[in-house]
């Protein structure tokens, strides 16, 4: 991918807060009390960003955001903002199925933003799903919308802590149906944008990555499931000769030793819940989700919503400032691709 954004200028990162009645509006206005090398823009309820600021003590200077300024690196204590009214009165920790539709409403705006480029990043809060399926949307994540946002029918979600990187062959589907969806044609393709975007948002030439198996044992030779001899070796196999630097089919429970670590760069699990918790339990708080095979750059918070921390100036808002640093050292390495 090749951005026009001028490589010496100052990138804009466009953020969303997500669900409002929980710690995204706190963990932006507290990321916002410091410097960044890049202009934040905020799309949100006004009146919910000075109300939040007001409850965690907070202080914070609102400005709206206009198109067509030059991006300004952000200062402490500032904050440009699109303002999208929320249609139900909002209250920390207290969830309204009314306001799903706002939420959905900034992710739309944040990624025409993006698309025209007035913004070269995205960075998004947690969001609710059951509140936004309780009103009659069927939506599964942010992975899954931003792919249909941008017609991307591809897309892959990883999640990193550091040099820590775990990517997923599938995301939020039932376990019982993830064997099925583990084909040929969708490895290879998974396998296709993970190398290509270690390549141009890590500046990895070679990425080493290693592949896990789905089954125990990755399938004891076929004695305990036939995935790993039928689909996942020929795939890496295939691969292999064509240049990509990949181990596996490799067991889950032994992918993460030291050992392995040292010689990875990033990790592919066939399932959400094999190789997230390994990374969360690593690096929790300070993990970023990332999404893979976007036209544009888009970085998220590791954690949900916390309702019982909203409002509290309990939450913390260091996996908001991982992402954030996330997008400013992809931004340049995107500018040169």
């Amino acid at each position: 991918m090749t951005l026009t954004h001028a490589q010496d200028a100052v990138p804009r990162i466009v953020i969303t807060p997500g669900e409002p009645a929980g710690i995204g509006p706190d963990v932006v206005l507290m990321a916002a009390q410091k410097s960044w090398g890049a202009e934040l823009v905020c799309i949100a309820d006004r009146d919910l960003l000075a109300q939040r600021a007001k409850q965690l003590g907070l202080s914070i200077d609102l400005l709206p955001f206009t198109t067509g300024d030059a991006p300004q690196a952000h200062q402490p204590g500032r904050l440009r903002y699109i303002h999208v009214p929320a249609p139900a009165p909002i209250t920390p920790g207290e969830l309204q199925v009314e306001n799903a539709f706002y939420v959905l409403a900034t992710l739309s705006l944040a990624t025409e933003l993006c698309r025209c480029g007035d913004a070269q990043a995205l960075v998004t809060g947690p969001v609710q799903k059951s509140v936004i399926n309780d009103a009659g949307i069927p939506f599964t994540g942010h992975t899954e919308f931003l792919a249909q946002a941008f017609n991307c029918p591809k897309v892959v979600m990883m999640l990193a802590a550091g040099d820590f990187r775990v990517a997923l062959a599938t995301t939020h589907l039932p376990l019982a149906d993830v064997p099925a969806a583990i084909t040929d044609e969708h490895l290879e393709k998974t396998l296709g944008i993970l190398h290509n975007d270690l390549q141009q948002n890590f500046g990895l030439k070679n990425p080493r990555i290693t592949v896990l198996g789905l089954n125990p044992h990755a399938g004891e030779n076929g004695h305990l499931g036939r995935e790993e001899l039928d689909i996942i070796q020929p795939v890496v196999a295939r691969l292999q000769l064509e240049g990509y630097n990949l181990s596996g089919p490799i067991p889950a429970d032994t992918a993460f030793n030291a050992d392995w670590r040292g010689k990875t760069d990033a990790y592919l699990a066939m399932y959400h819940d094999q190789g997230l918790p390994v990374l969360k339990f690593a690096g929790f708080g300070e993990a970023v989700n990332i999404t893979l095979g976007l036209p544009v750059l888009r970085t998220s918070v590791d954690h949900g919503t916390a309702l019982d921390l909203a409002g509290t100036g309990r939450a913390q808002s260091s996996s908001l400032e991982a992402a954030i640093t996330a997008a400013l050292q992809a931004i340049p390495l995107q500018t040169q691709g």
